[in-house]
């Protein structure tokens, strides 16, 4: 009954057995490998962008830091919802990366941007050369509150940064998450949505570690890659990252994970709303945010149940549960059975 996080699950069957099959032979290094020319063909035809430029790296952390980067000054701000990955959960990342850009925290609810706020954010940027000027709007789908954006709720948010000649980057950890959650074409909630460039998870949804950098405009792929490698993401032995995802899109199996992650978090929303538990935000993909009585994340921990402390209202413990592509029917419906 682990619920802590879907970065604590086993990389998924498929993937292993990739990384099995490229363990032999000789490949080319550093990303001129056989199944990295084949990767990139495939997340091109999963965008519908075939002039995309696409790159591995082995976190989230330097997927996002990288992209952005490779996108604004380090007199820039960059606009994110207050509790984005980037804002904080990566230490400082992307100011470092971007050589000092400023993160511009932006309110909403549920982990997403509110519009009015935005506006509100980049009207009042850049107005003068004692501050930071305007530089680049970072989404995250799914979001840090587990809802997720739609094609039209992206689009237009992506249309406000626009106004201002703005790029968007899109943080997608738990993108496939995202696009069983909508039903949506990846194209409609990214490129087509007025999205940049996006980092493209793996590792959270069944990968070992891997993760994508997806460019549209391939004006800005040169400058990725000085970056990528002066950052030290540059693998020699890439054939390991490469067949990763290779494994990971093959046949749809990233989206089969996903679709299973998502309806085990939908079961074990369903179940615990059941018995009264109040959910902190709506139920979309695969995280739960949850409030219950003083006591109660004691008797599940001792019990062997596993999850996240988060913030709750007075007189309530919070959680945050997450399941993922190797959570089971058995894990929610003991972790249910408790109550």
């Amino acid at each position: 009954m682990i619920f802590t996080s879907d970065n604590a699950s086993a990389a998924s069957p498929e993937v292993m057995a990739a990384i099995v099959n490229a363990n032999s032979g000789y490949q080319s290094s550093y990303g001129a490998d056989a199944a990295m020319a084949r990767v990139t063909e495939m997340i091109r035809d999963v965008f519908a962008a075939p002039d995309a430029a696409v790159y591995l790296v082995s976190t989230g952390t330097a997927a996002n830091a990288l992209a952005l980067a490779a996108h604004v000054q380090p007199y820039h701000a960059i606009f994110a919802h207050a509790a984005a990955h980037i804002e904080m959960d990566e230490c400082g990342a992307p100011e470092f990366f971007t050589n000092g850009a400023k993160i511009i925290r932006v309110a909403g609810d549920h982990g997403k941007i509110d519009p009015a706020a935005l506006d509100a954010a980049l009207s009042g940027t850049g107005t003068s050369v004692h501050g930071v000027q305007r530089g680049m709007l970072s989404l995250t789908n799914v979001t840090e509150a587990g809802t997720v954006y739609s094609p039209a709720e992206t689009t237009a948010l992506s249309t406000m940064a626009r106004a201002y000649k703005l790029p968007v980057h899109l943080d997608g950890a738990r993108f496939a998450n995202a696009v069983i959650a909508t039903g949506a074409h990846p194209a409609d909630l990214t490129r087509r949505a007025g999205v940049d460039v996006v980092s493209f998870g793996g590792t959270k949804n069944g990968c070992l570690g891997v993760e994508a950098v997806v460019i549209f405009d391939p004006a800005k792929a040169w400058e990725f890659e000085l970056r990528r490698k002066r950052a030290g993401h540059l693998f020699s032995k890439h054939r390991y990252l490469s067949a990763q995802m290779e494994g990971y899109l093959s046949g749809g199996a990233w989206l089969m994970r996903a679709r299973h992650a998502n309806a085990m978090a939908a079961r074990l929303a369903a179940g615990l709303t059941a018995q009264g538990t109040t959910l902190q935000h709506p139920n979309e993909a695969n995280m739960i945010f949850v409030q219950w009585p003083k006591g109660t994340s004691q008797r599940l921990r001792a019990a062997g149940a596993a999850f996240y402390d988060m913030p709750a209202s007075e007189g309530f413990e919070g959680a945050r549960l997450v399941a993922s592509w190797s959570t089971t029917e058995a894990d929610v419906d003991g972790f249910l059975a408790l109550f």
